[in-house]
């Protein structure tokens, strides 16, 4: 076992978008677990857009702190056990997720440490947000067959699971919103979306292209941006429309914010003559969670009724590239760096 470690430190806070020379990855001494610890070697950890909401500072009553210039970057993680107390319920060699990502070793708590188990074929796909995709439709959103669904962000982490899962369920269509043209066909050939509306110059209002695409209008929206998206969901939502926030991406990657707020305007008499009923996206834990969410999701995964779109990006020295290349838009899918 070498006698030093690598992590990925916030070097300075950025003004505006943060970049690769924003973050310094450092040798340290291999970390030495203390009473009740266990010593785990990272394999894989997750790239995810609530960084930047983080490295600016994070949000009030958030349940993650903020990180300062000179701290490590956290995260979900998938490692391997090198060592554990003898009372602990993992072994050496098992697989864990734990959320000290972003370093090469990690001196975990035990009862922070949770097994993996076989759920899932591919240990990496433990790292995708299945669990909050699934859960903003059937909790929050209470999906029901045929239902016409709008996932903003479609193509993101949450999106590209969340449309499959609607299709899975049972939806009647589903349309999914990206910024990029290449990715809205691969929404439709690849993640079967029915339609894909596209964001940016040169194309047509969202709330245009969404009322063309869901002509009878939409029964379930999830939210992952927020801004425009939003505002164009109200209007074309039916009566009785169940709206689950889920993210903020069009406040956490502007480049004008800090990413720790995510204004937005609305016309409020669209919620009220609509009946339309608005949740934030609280957690994916808990009693009223579907406790064989993983199952489903794995069995949807082995018979290739859904899949897992994600980018592995290696080498945790490039790690910086590819949280600037999330923020860019470059990958469809969950972003994991692969050590």
């Amino acid at each position: 076992m070498p006698g030093t470690s690598r992590e990925v430190r916030l070097a300075v806070r950025p003004e505006g978008l943060p970049e690769p020379e924003h973050f310094a990855v450092v040798e340290v001494p291999m970390p030495v677990p203390g009473d009740g610890e266990v010593l785990v070697r990272n394999r894989f950890f997750h790239v995810f857009p609530a960084l930047r909401t983080l490295i600016g500072g994070s949000v009030r009553d958030a349940p993650f702190p903020g990180l300062q210039p000179g701290d490590t970057l956290y995260g979900k993680a998938i490692g391997e056990v090198v060592s554990a107390p003898p009372d602990a319920a993992v072994r050496p060699g098992d697989l864990v997720e734990h959320w000290l990502g972003w370093r090469e070793y990690a001196a975990v708590p035990a009862g922070q440490c949770a097994p993996l188990g076989d759920a899932l074929p591919d240990p990496a796909a433990y790292l995708g947000q299945a669990a909050i995709a699934y859960t903003a439709l059937t909790r929050d959103a209470r999906l029901r067959p045929g239902d016409t669904v709008f996932v903003s962000g479609g193509a993101g982490g949450i999106g590209s699971l969340a449309g499959q899962f609607a299709r899975a369920l049972g939806a009647g269509r589903v349309i999914g919103s990206t910024g990029s043209p290449d990715k809205a066909k691969r929404l439709v050939s690849e993640l079967g979306y029915d339609a894909a509306v596209l964001r940016g110059a040169g194309t047509l209002p969202i709330a245009d292209q969404l009322a063309e695409a869901a002509p009878d209008g939409i029964d379930v929206l999830i939210d992952n941006v927020g801004g425009e998206q939003l505002r164009a969901a109200l209007a074309t939502a039916r009566t009785g429309a169940r709206f689950a926030l889920v993210g903020t991406l069009a406040g956490q990657l502007s480049p004008d914010l800090s990413g720790t707020t995510a204004p937005v305007e609305i016309d409020t008499f669209q919620v009220i003559v609509k009946g339309i009923e608005i949740r934030g996206f609280g957690s994916s834990t808990g009693p009223a969670v579907d406790p064989g969410w993983a199952e489903r999701f794995g069995g949807w995964l082995r018979s290739g009724e859904v899949t897992f779109p994600h980018a592995r990006v290696a080498g945790i020295e490039n790690a910086p590239r590819a949280l600037h290349e999330m923020i860019g838009g470059r990958h469809l899918g969950t972003v994991i760096v692969e050590l």
